[in-house]
């Protein structure tokens, strides 16, 4: 019986620096998922901000719905897209996912 009684004196509380020790994993986690998901999704958006702000008339853009067209008006919010001969639809500037080479539409 004694050896069970001086096993739960042994195993008390943490020594010291134990409270650092404990949450060394938790301050890892949060650093790996800063580098590999918040650190490039800030980028990304970055990227994507310019590229909105750098648009002009006669560009080649994708839509966020998958259209293919060329910019032929814009203003501050709006961008009106031609993606066909006499049909051209008005969308926010920001649902632009992306810029195409010259060409390509």
């Amino acid at each position: 019986m004694e050896f069970i009684s001086s096993a739960y004196a042994q195993s008390g509380g943490a020594g010291p620096g134990g409270g650092f020790i404990s949450l060394l994993p938790m301050v890892l986690i949060f650093v790996l998922f800063y580098f590999l998901l918040i650190r490039p999704q800030q980028k990304r958006a970055k990227q994507h901000k310019e590229m909105v702000a750098a648009l002009k008339e006669g560009d080649e853009v994708v839509t966020a719905g998958g259209f293919f067209g060329t910019v032929v008006n814009i203003d501050d919010t709006v961008a009106s897209v031609q993606i066909a001969e006499n049909t051209v639809v008005k969308v926010q500037r920001s649902s632009i996912a992306q810029m195409l080479p010259k060409g390509s539409v």
